[in-house]
């Protein structure tokens, strides 16, 4: 008997999960979801199955639910968040696979039975300036063997499987289209580094992970030539909701000093604004260049509210442990993170006060 998942969580069933993910979420930051329990409880509220299509035992939820539901997650626990957007990417992959792989694959993840994670930065941001692929795909007689090394994985000691990207290499050509595969993290010839010590969210768990001749599971071919691409609505959603996050203590520091109403007034009418051009792309569509200048909005706005509440919280926002002096180190995330060239550029023409029309 197939049991089908909750609904997904929108308006107070999200409100509710919202407050138990933030009552762990000292602990998250310190284990990782995986392993404190906030991500059996997203699985046990019907959120992974909400990622799913309806055909492969999902609900479907809307991307305007989706970019909804990160907003509110990330408000109340970032590390959280940037795990689910990481398992999200694996499933969204593995989602374009064969039949056959999505029904292998696919249930147990709606039920948390298992956990998944993405790494394939090395096909976008990460080591393009090296000008060779760091982890290729030979096809081989039992299938396909990977050899090389994912730089930047989530959860890499934590999750059951991998969904990489690797450059196929045959006789006929050096290298070719990327293609997606899943790996059994349990395989032979994977070796996960510790964890890095980062700046912020070191509960995600991150770290680089060895691949010598590592046999797939499964492999997708892309739909296009194109290949992964950074700087999805996804990463706008997280800094909106780390925002969020920052604004709410802007307001509570409001209350008792009439002379930051005014302030918190104009940052929440701009959190509002991108929060309406991001439900809008949801619904309608954006090309390239508008996700990118919306990311961008995102990145500064992040970053000057940390700033604008550590300001009002003065110097005990400056003590270990303070709310916001958390906040402020993750709002620097969003810099490094994922981060399309032309949004990186804009950035540092910002912070350089060059008009980045005229370039860096």
């Amino acid at each position: 008997m197939v049991i089908s998942p909750p609904p997904f969580p929108i308006g107070s069933s999200l409100a509710e999960l919202c407050q138990e993910i933030k009552s762990i979420d000292a602990k998250t930051r310190e284990l990782g979801p995986w392993k404190s329990g906030a991500f059996s409880t997203l699985a046990s509220r019907g959120c992974f199955a909400g990622w799913i299509k309806k055909r492969d035992g999902g609900t479907e939820a809307s991307e305007t639910e989706i970019m909804q539901f990160l907003i509110s997650i990330a408000s109340s626990c970032l590390t959280t968040a940037l795990a689910l957007t990481q398992w999200a990417s694996a499933v969204r992959i593995i989602s374009r696979g064969s039949k056959e792989t999505r029904a292998h694959f696919l249930p147990d993840f709606i039920t948390g039975q298992q956990f998944t994670t993405v790494g394939i930065s090395q096909l976008t941001t990460s080591r393009q300036h090296l000008g060779r692929p760091i982890l290729t795909a030979k096809k081989t007689d039992a299938g396909w063997s990977l050899h090389g090394k994912c730089p930047w994985v989530t959860g890499a000691d934590s999750v059951n499987t991998l969904v990489t990207g690797a450059v196929p290499l045959n006789s006929k050509e050096s290298q070719g289209t990327p293609h997606f595969f899943i790996l059994r993290m349990n395989t032979a010839g994977i070796r996960v580094a510790p964890p890095m010590d980062l700046l912020a969210l070191t509960g995600s768990r991150t770290s680089s992970i060895e691949l010598e001749n590592v046999p797939a599971e499964a492999d997708i071919t892309p739909q296009s030539e194109t290949g992964p691409q950074t700087g999805g609505l996804g990463t706008t959603a997280l800094a909106l909701g780390s925002a969020r996050a920052s604004l709410a203590i802007l307001e509570q520091e409001s209350r008792c000093r009439d002379s930051l109403k005014t302030i918190t007034s104009e940052i929440e009418k701009e959190v509002s604004a991108i929060e309406a051009d991001l439900f809008e792309a949801t619904t309608c569509g954006i090309n390239t260049q508008e996700r990118n200048l919306l990311r961008q909005r995102a990145n500064t706005l992040v970053t000057r509210t940390s700033q604008a509440a550590l300001t009002a919280s003065k110097g005990a926002g400056f003590v270990k442990g303070h709310p916001i002096e958390r906040l402020i180190r993750e709002s620097m995330f969003f810099l490094v993170w994922s981060c399309p060239q032309s949004v990186t550029e804009s950035l540092l023409c910002d912070f350089a006060g060059i008009d980045s029309s005229d370039g860096p």
